[in-house]
C-alpha cells in the first residue's frame, strides 16, 4: 500500500507541475503584455493571474474557500497582510483580492522558470540581504499606495517552517501603513502548509481557507504607534489561526 501511495502521489506532482507550467505558459501573453503599456494596465494582467490561479485549483484539486470578502470595500487601497506556509498561498490571494495588487517579493522567485518573468513583472521584487534593496523596495512600495494601487506584504519575511501559528514580524509593512496613513487589512491562509509543506518537494489535494478579517485603520497614527499597531495585527491574525486549529 506504502508503494502505490508513494506512487500516485508522484504521479500528481507531475500533474500539478503540468498543470502549472502549461497553463502559466499559456495565459503568459495576458499576464505580460498589458505591463508593456503601463502599470494602470496591471488589472488586465491581474484577471488572466486569476484565471490561472482559478485553473491551477480546479484541475488540481486544491479547491480555495474564502470568506470575510465582504470585508474588502471598493474603491479602497490597502496594505493587506498575510501569513506565509507554502506557494499554495499565492493561487489563494489572487483568488481573493478583487483588485489588483503590488506583492512583495524575494528575489530567489525570479529563479522559477516561467513565473520568475511574472514575478519581476507583477511584484516588487526584494534581495533580503541588501539594505539598500530593501530601501528601494519600500519606496516602490510607497509609490505603488500613491497611484491607489493596493500591497500586499508577508511580515514574517518567508515561509512559517515553525510550529507556532506566526513568526516575529519585521516593522516594514506597519512603518508604510503608519508613513502612508492607509488601512491595514489581515487575511489569514489556512492549511495551505499541510498540503505542500515548505522546503519539502510534496505536494496533495485538499481544501485550503482563506479568512479576511477586519481592516485596521492607521489614520492619525504616528511611527510611535507602530508597536502596538503590529501587535494587533499579530494578535487578530493568531486567534483567527488558532480558531481553525482548535476545530
Amino acid at each position: 500500500m506504502k508503494f502505490i501511495r508513494n506512487v500516485l502521489i508522484k504521479l500528481y506532482i507531475a500533474w500539478v507541475l503540468f498543470v502549472f507550467t502549461f497553463f502559466m505558459i499559456l495565459y503568459l501573453p495576458g499576464i505580460l503584455v498589458p505591463f508593456l503599456f503601463g502599470e494602470k494596465y496591471g488589472t488586465i494582467s491581474y484577471q488572466f493571474l486569476k484565471l490561472w490561479s482559478w485553473t491551477f485549483s480546479k484541475l488540481n484539486f486544491i479547491p480555495y474557500e474564502i470568506t470575510g470578502k465582504e470585508n474588502i470595500q471598493t474603491g479602497k487601497t490597502y496594505i493587506y497582510i498575510s501569513n506565509h506556509t507554502s506557494y499554495l498561498d499565492i493561487p489563494g490571494v489572487c483568488l481573493t483580492v478583487p483588485t489588483q495588487i503590488r506583492p512583495l517579493a524575494k528575489k530567489e522567485l525570479k529563479k522559477i522558470p516561467v513565473f520568475g518573468w511574472i514575478a519581476e513583472n507583477a511584484a516588487i521584487i526584494v534581495d533580503r540581504s541588501s539594505n539598500e534593496s530593501r530601501r528601494k523596495s519600500m519606496d516602490h512600495l510607497k509609490d505603488v499606495l500613491k497611484r491607489g494601487i493596493s500591497i500586499l506584504i508577508f511580515p514574517e519575511g518567508t515561509q512559517n517552517r515553525s510550529k507556532e501559528p506566526l513568526q516575529p514580524f519585521y516593522d516594514g509593512a506597519f512603518r508604510i501603513a503608519i508613513e502612508m496613513q492607509q488601512p491595514v487589512l489581515p487575511m489569514v491562509i489556512l492549511g495551505a502548509g499541510r498540503l505542500m509543506p515548505p522546503k519539502q518537494f510534496i505536494i496533495i489535494p485538499g481544501k485550503i481557507k482563506i479568512n479576511v478579517l477586519e481592516e485596521i485603520p492607521t489614520a492619525g497614527m504616528n511611527l510611535a504607534d507602530l508597536p502596538a499597531l503590529k501587535e494587533k495585527v499579530i494578535n487578530v491574525m493568531t486567534v483567527a489561526i488558532q480558531s481553525y486549529s482548535s476545530k
